[in-house]
């Protein structure tokens, strides 16, 4: 097991790491609209989708892999009205890719964003 990082998407904000490696899989955690720096990104659910994206983006491109390679997505949303937009967004990011999917509305997400995403992906 080997533990992924980088800079150029923002740091875990508690104790976990940003994706972890086993064999040829990549576990990302979820990714939440801050930038590299830590700051939260303001904007609509499209500016935070985007930047969350990018976020996973980074992420597994240290760890040797893409959005291309991803197999398996979560989505969280605070408000289930934002579905619409969250896939205009996503359908840009990933194209004709279509990896599994689950979206779930929940309560609450860290720092009281609109929106987080996680990915399963095969490295290489």
């Amino acid at each position: 097991m080997n533990y992924i990082s980088t800079n150029k998407a923002p740091a875990a904000i508690g104790p976990y790491s940003q994706a972890v490696n086993v064999g040829d899989m990549i576990y990302t955690s979820g990714q939440i609209p801050l930038n590299a720096y830590g700051a939260l990104v303001e904007g609509d659910i499209s500016v935070q989708t985007r930047q969350v994206l990018l976020n996973l983006t980074e992420v597994l491109k240290e760890g040797g892999s893409s959005l291309e390679r991803v197999v398996k997505t979560t989505i969280f949303l605070a408000d289930m009205e934002d579905f619409a937009d969250v896939n205009k967004v996503y359908a840009e990011f990933f194209g004709t890719h279509k990896p599994a999917r689950s979206t779930v509305a929940v309560k609450t997400l860290p720092l009281k964003v609109g929106i987080e995403i996680e990915a399963i992906a095969l490295k290489g």
